[in-house]
C-alpha cells in the first residue's frame, strides 16, 4: 500500500508482523507469496556509471571501424589483460571437483606461507579464437606485460600470421597496459616492434567496460607503436 518495492525483514519476522494482525501464517508461506509477487533476496548490482562521456558510443563505434579494418586484411588481433595475482601453494580458491573427501587448505592466505606468485597475463587472438596465458613471478610490470606479448608473437603469432606485419593489440586502461603509461609503449617499442619489425596498433577501450580507454591512433611511421587517445 504505501508502495514499497523492498524489505530486510525476514520471512519469519513478516511472520510474526502478520500475526499481530490476527493474520496466521507461516515464514514458509510468506516465501511462497513473496516469490509469486517477483520477490526475491537480490545483490545490488554495479550498473549505474559515476562518469560518462558524451562521445562515449563513438569510442566504441571507432574500436569497432579498426577492428574491421584489421579483420578485411586477414591482420592479427589480440586482446590482453593482467589478472589478479595468485599465491602459490596449499590456499583455498574458487571451484569445486569430484572427490571421496575435501581437500584440506591453510585457514588463512599469508604471504609467509606461499611458495611464490603467480602473475598470469592473458592474449586472447581473436581470428582464431584461441588464448594464451603467460606466468610471471615478480611483479606485474609494463615490461612482463609487453615481454608477454612478444613472447606470445615468437612462438605462436609468427607462425599463424606469417608475413604479417601489423598487429592490433586491444587493452584496458589500468594495470601494466595502461593507456596513461609511458613505459608500456616503451616495452612494446623495445621488445616488439623492434625485434619482429612489426607495426603495432594499441587501443584502449572506454573507461568502465570489460576492456577499457580507447585511444584514438595518431599517425605513426612503420615499425612503430601507433597509439591513441
Amino acid at each position: 500500500m504505501t508502495g514499497l518495492r523492498w524489505s530486510r525483514c525476514t520471512t519469519t519476522t513478516i511472520a510474526e508482523e502478520l500475526a499481530k494482525l490476527d493474520i496466521a501464517v507461516s515464514p514458509n508461506t510468506v516465501a511462497r507469496l513473496l516469490h509469486g509477487m517477483g520477490y526475491s533476496l537480490r545483490l545490488n548490482q554495479k550498473q549505474i556509471s559515476t562518469s560518462s562521456h558524451p562521445h562515449r558510443n563513438l569510442q566504441f563505434a571507432y574500436l569497432a571501424e579498426l577492428r574491421d579494418r584489421f579483420e578485411r586484411r586477414h591482420l592479427p588481433i589480440i586482446s590482453v589483460d593482467s589478472k589478479k595475482r595468485e599465491l602459490l601453494g596449499n590456499f583455498k580458491n574458487p571451484g569445486r571437483r569430484w572427490e571421496s573427501a575435501p581437500r584440506r587448505v591453510f585457514d588463512h592466505d599469508f604471504r609467509t606461507d606461499s611458495i611464490g606468485v603467480a602473475i598470469p597475463y592473458g592474449i586472447y587472438d581473436l581470428s582464431e579464437n584461441r588464448g594464451a596465458l603467460v606466468v610471471g613471478i615478480s611483479h606485474d610490470t609494463p615490461a612482463f606485460a609487453a615481454h608477454a606479448i612478444a613472447h606470445w608473437w615468437h612462438q605462436e603469432g609468427f607462425t599463424r600470421y606469417r608475413g604479417s606485419r601489423q598487429l592490433l593489440i586491444l587493452a584496458d586502461t589500468g594495470g601494466s597496459n595502461s593507456c596513461r603509461c609511458y613505459a608500456w609503449k616503451t616495452e612494446l617499442q623495445a621488445q616488439l616492434v623492434n625485434c619482429f619489425a612489426l607495426a603495432v596498433t594499441v587501443a584502449h577501450y572506454p573507461t568502465g567496460t570489460p576492456r577499457t580507454q580507447s585511444l584514438k591512433p595518431r599517425s605513426g611511421s612503420p615499425g612503430g607503436v601507433e597509439s591513441a587517445e
